[in-house]
């Protein structure tokens, strides 16, 4: 027989934190081993056969579908709270039906619930499903293994028994040579039973990693699924010997059983199938009409929504898109895709019917006046010039992908009506997979081979942190001189690296995508192997994004889109306060938007929210809907060179096209290259091309490829010279075509996205206070959000009002305040406090009207619901001010209003009270104790909601920081616009970050707080050093700074740094202090003693009688200052105390 040898056993990156081999490269592996075949068995899952299929085509390899099954261990090895591991076998597919059974048992897998985790099955399901299958055993750690090590020869031979009875004529008796004193152990068994059925052995090797040099990487790896470190004794392990060993290694280790490696080529050459891709199958949609096909449905169902569209044009009009819409409804029709049109409409519908707001369109399809007429989109094509072939070309025939955004709070609905529709098991997520990226790999590593914290982090951090484009460890180690010197002069540092550049790029866990749905036409199970995320109940398909479409499925996107729901929860506060707004009609001429736009104030403003975005506004200063389009494009790298020009002819610049007849196609952009569109119709006017043609000719300047694109220039030539146009002119203007196609945008996607950002940008403008409420809402749990929009309030101008347990509700509101709308701030956005557990208090108070004390509130609110936490927490923050103003004793006091809330239940529970009580609750009884401090009690609200609400810290400064010269954040930039080069700046530090500089110095950016705002201040490592102890979070600290402005973004450089409290001494504050009792003199006295000389006045104000007032100026000059302040403040007989 031959001396060759095939792997039956071998596991991929697929099985998660335990394979190291990437499955496109398994195929490789068996070709340079001189494999004739090999097998992938992942562990549970199919998650990279169709991957595995693809690499091994045309490779000389035969891939072999297989799976590492789990088989359940029978209830009587079960123990209560103890759950036993199941025992792996292997599963190959020999043939068509083989290949679908192992699809199905692959998934039922994850459809039970095995008490071990694990994809488990029962012997049952798996002998049901066996048909076109091979069994192999799982060798020394399957199940026959184990029964032998422990002793269970009969249950062994009982359960081979089975899976002989179920296989047939394909069970097979699986032998390990690991080296291993268990591998010896139960080896003889496992031949004895073989023997004693007749059945085949076959030698394998349990694959998990590449080479034997791959075995520390791999450890490590295991260590990391586990939580452990390498020096941990009671962990998994497996041998050095689990690689992939060549044929020559295998039949060496197995010499006298050489029908054992013969029989892995039997096997190899009887397994006759592998996985392939399908053409797309579209679902059957439910919603076409009686008596007719898809195609007339959706015929039908067009032509009666563009009349619906254009009820009020003339008939000139309603031909012209009439006649598109038929041009269109062909095209649909002959690719086949009329029923994909008819299910994206349905459930698009529906979404609107139930008011679940969808976006008006993104990406090509909003070029589709089929789409539009079916109110997919809810952008007029023919008047924003968008093609229909951009999206679907009858020269190139794709799947049409429409992606469709929906408020993010509601998508979900959409997706349950469509399981609904087409039944729960013919709708999946699909899967995606979470890869070990260069720092986590150094971090993980770093932890499982016992290196300290510091010393993993100082070695991460110097790995560039890039989420949108990844910097691979070699990457970091080529561009950064510091990990190369590590590496060279430290030897643990040397085998951190190394082995995770190892694991670098490995699968460590499975989750789904987070827009992608496939429906199927039949059930799932049928089509492709099915995961369950143990979040969900719904299923997931085992392949990828890439290959679930390759399996016949086709993807439906349903995205979430934040501004979408803030969009529909400010139109909901509009109405609430008798304002109705529709967002498909809103004016396009409103100059109030306009104007705010040109002024560049676009916080919150969709895809305008950026400062460049907002340079760009006050530079373009639009004033129609295509200048929003084109700062759409035109903002991305490459294009934002045009930037300039696009504005200065926009304001009178005169430009010309490179030739008259490409006039009307960039007459628009004033002349410059912006959309892929604007080259199509370039190629049909200049060069005769169809539109679909053109697209063609889109396509190939995008894939650069060099005969594709030496094809096309010969066509656009000889084109255009047929036109009259001259060589040498045509060579000229493909070559701008094909420069532009480096950066070109889709005009289709950018024009959705601008009218969202219209509807933004028209509700701030007209109605901030709504707008800002919808958006703070939207940004519950973001501190950081919540803090921006807080500036954007003050910077309007909007009040925003405490937390209040009597005028609150979860979310943020808007109500009257003095005649002014002002927001309310919502309880949820208080931290710790939980959003469902407000909407449960406000919904006690709106059944019972407001609290009247905290005794009423106690008796009315669930105490199931609230905690002292966060009971603690809303006073901190002042929701409870109305009902008790001293925070301090109602914090120290929580404990004895939640024992109220729960003896008041109780009492409801036994029926000895009614749901409101009975009658007036006894008043609590409340520590006695003064409240804290100002500034204490603004540090604890800030702790408690994420910055300062009701005052600022700084306030107390006021007269100090008028001395020293201290500009506001509000003010900052005019200043330094007015010339200045050098400013003060004062707050409160907000968090800062520090990194190394490439010269390996330190720096950090300080975010202050000053209350009117927020900015940022940079400390190099000089400054940062003799700083550092002042930068505590909350410290109030005043920087002086060198200043410039970059655009209009301000830059803060610091050169100097000191305390607030230290700098307002030195300008001498006078502090007034009222005195009810003489008593308090002599304390007074010791305060200012210990606080020393400085440069303050201090002034006393006694009471006299009769309501009379002296003032008394102290000898001698005081360290004054807002802390000062509220110590006197605290002492007993002492009045009000201010500082000026």
């Amino acid at each position: 027989m031959s001396d060759s040898f095939v792997h039956l056993h071998a596991h991929s990156a697929y099985s998660l934190s335990e394979g190291a081999i990437k499955a496109d490269k398994l195929p490789a592996l068996a070709r340079a081993a001189g494999m004739p075949a090999v097998a992938l068995t992942d562990s549970g899952n199919l998650f990279g056969a169709l991957e595995f299929a693809q690499a091994a085509s045309g490779k000389g390899v035969q891939p072999i579908m297989g799976c590492q099954l789990w088989l359940a261990r029978p209830p009587a090895d079960q123990r209560p709270g103890q759950p036993v591991p199941p025992d792996p076998l292997i599963v190959l597919a020999a043939n068509a039906e083989g290949f679908t059974n192992l699809q199905r048992l692959s998934s039922l897998g994850y459809m039970g619930d095995d008490p071990s985790g694990k994809p488990a099955l029962g012997l049952r399901d798996i002998c049901d499903n066996a048909a076109g299958l091979w069994v192999l055993t799982g060798g020394t750690t399957g199940p026959l293994g184990r029964l032998l090590a422990e002793g269970r020869r009969d249950a062994a031979e009982a359960l081979l028994g089975d899976l002989a009875g179920a296989f047939t004529d394909r069970c097979a008796v699986e032998l390990h040579r690991h080296g291993t004193a268990l591998d010896a152990a139960v080896e003889p068994g496992l031949l004895a039973l073989a023997d004693a059925r007749g059945l085949p052995i076959v030698a394998a090797n349990d694959v998990q990693f590449a080479t034997a040099d791959m075995y520390s990487a791999h450890d490590a790896l295991l260590c990391i699924a586990e939580g452990t470190t390498i020096g941990a004794r009671d962990r998994r392990r497996v041998t050095p010997e689990h690689w992939f060993k060549p044929a020559a290694m295998m039949r060496a280790a197995f010499h006298d059983l050489a029908e054992a490696c013969d029989n892995t080529l039997a096997i190899a050459r009887g397994c006759a199938v592998m996985a392939e891709g399908k053409k797309p199958e579209l679902p059957l949609c439910p919603k076409v009409r009686p008596g007719m096909t898809e195609s007339e449905t959706v015929a039908q169902m067009a032509r009666e929504g563009l009349d619906i569209r254009l009820r009020d044009a003339d008939a000139a009009t309603q031909a012209r898109y009439h006649e598109r819409l038929t041009y269109e409804l062909g095209v649909i029709e002959r690719m086949g895709f009329s029923g994909y049109f008819l299910i994206v409409a349905d459930f698009i519908q529906w979404a609107k019917q139930q008011n679940i707001p969808v976006g008006p369109g993104r990406g090509s399809g909003a070029g589709s006046v089929a789409a539009w007429a079916l109110t997919i989109t809810d952008l007029d094509p023919l008047r924003w010039g968008l093609l229909f072939e951009r999206f679907l070309n009858p020269e190139r025939v794709s799947m049409p992908d429409f992606d469709i955004d929906f408020c993010q709070d509601r998508r979900d609905e959409v997706i349950q009506y469509v399981r609904r529709e087409y039944g729960a098991d013919r709708v999946a997520q699909i899967i995606t997979f979470g890869r070990l990226q260069a720092r986590a790999a150094v971090k993980d590593v770093g932890r499982v081979m016992g290196m300290s914290y510091g010393q993993t982090e100082r070695i991460a951090s110097l790995i560039p942190n890039n989420p949108a484009k990844p910097v691979t460890l070699a990457q970091a180690i080529e561009g950064e001189p510091r990990l190369r010197e590590m590496q060279a002069t430290d030897e643990g540092v040397e085998r951190l690296l190394t082995t995770a550049l190892n694991l670098e790029g490995l699968y460590r866990n499975a989750s789904t995508h987070a827009a992608g749905i496939v429906i199927g036409r039949t059930p799932l199970i049928d089509i492709v192997p099915l995961f369950r995320d143990p979040r969900s109940d719904m299923l997931v398909t085992q392949y990828s994004m890439k290959y679930v479409e390759q399996a016949s499925l086709v993807k439906f996107d349903f995205l979430g889109l934040k501004t979408l729901t803030v969009l529909q929860r400010c139109v909901e506060i509009l109405a609430e306060q008798g304002v109705t707004i529709d967002l498909a009609t809103l004016p396009e001429t409103d100059e109030k938007t306009w104007a705010m736009l040109c002024r560049g104030d676009a916080a919150g403003v969709f895809q305008f929210e950026s400062q460049g975005m907002r340079d760009v506004l006050r530079a373009m200063k639009p004033d129609r809907f295509e200048d929003l389009i084109a700062a759409v494009s035109l903002y991305r790298p490459g294009p934002m060179a045009n930037i300039p020009a696009y504005c200065a002819r926009k304001h009178g610049e005169k430009w010309d096209a490179p030739h008259p007849k490409m006039r009307d196609a960039v007459e628009e952009t004033y002349g410059i290259l912006v959309y892929q569109e604007q080259v199509m119709r370039i190629a049909q006017e200049l060069a005769g091309y169809s539109l679909g043609t053109a697209d063609l000719l889109r396509r190939a300047m995008g894939k650069k490829n060099a005969k594709e694109m030496a094809d096309q220039r010969a066509i656009f030539s000889a084109g255009a010279v047929e036109r009259g146009i001259p060589a040498d002119k045509a060579t000229e203007i493909f070559d701008l075509m094909e420069k532009f196609a480096e950066y070109g945008f889709n005009k289709s996607h950018a024009a959705a996205y601008a009218l969202i950002s219209w509807q933004t940008a028209y509700l701030k403008a007209n109605y901030p206070v709504a707008f800002l409420a919808a958006s703070m809402t939207l940004d519950l749990g973001n501190t950081d959000k919540l803090a921006v929009h807080m500036q954007e309030a003050s910077r309007l101008g909007i009040k925003i009002l405490s937390p209040d347990v009597n005028r609150s509700r979860a979310d943020f509101t808007v109500e009257d305040h003095n005649g002014i709308p002002a927001i309310r701030f919502a309880l949820a956005a208080v931290k710790r406090v939980g959003e469902q557990a407000m909407k449960d208090m406000v919904k006690a108070r709106d059944a019972g009207g407001p609290f009247d004390s905290l005794a009423g509130f106690a008796e009315r609110v669930d105490p199931r619901l609230l905690n002292k936490l966060q009971l603690e927490n809303l006073a901190r923050a002042g929701a409870f001010d109305s009902l008790e103003p001293n925070r301090a004793r109602l914090v120290t006091g929580a404990e004895t209003v939640l024992r109220r809330a729960q003896a008041t239940a109780e009492e409801r529970v036994s029926s000895q009270i009614g749901l409101f009580g009975g009658g007036a609750p006894d008043p609590l009884r409340l520590p006695d104790m003064p409240d804290w401090p100002e500034l204490e009690r603004l540090t604890q609200e800030a702790e408690a909601i994420g910055f300062h609400l009701s005052a600022h810290p700084l306030d107390a400064y006021a007269s100090a920081l008028k001395r020293l010269g201290v500009t506001g954040s509000a003010h900052l930039t005019d200043r330094v616009r007015a010339g200045a080069s050098r400013v003060k700046v004062a707050g409160t530090v907000v968090n800062v970050k520090e990194r190394n500089t490439k010269s390996g110095s330190r720096m950090a950016w300080v975010r202050l707080s000053d209350g009117a705002g927020g900015f940022e201040v940079t400390l190099f490592s000089e400054v940062l050093h003799r700083c550092r102890e002042m930068l505590g979070e909350g410290s109030a600290i005043m920087i002086t700074a060198d200043a410039k402005l970059e655009g209009e973004t301000l830059r803060l450089t610091a050169s100097e740094c000191e305390t607030l409290e230290r700098a307002a001494a030195g300008v001498g504050q006078e502090l007034r202090i009222a005195v009810d009792s003489a008593d308090s003199m002599a304390a007074i006295r010791d305060l200012l003693a210990r606080e020393g000389r400085g440069k303050g006045r201090v002034i006393l104000l006694p009471r006299l009688g009769l309501g009379q007032e002296v003032e008394v100026a102290l000898a001698g000059a005081f360290n004054t200052g807002p802390r000062l302040a509220q110590a006197i403040k605290m002492l007993p007989g002492v009045g009000a105390v201010t500082v000026a």
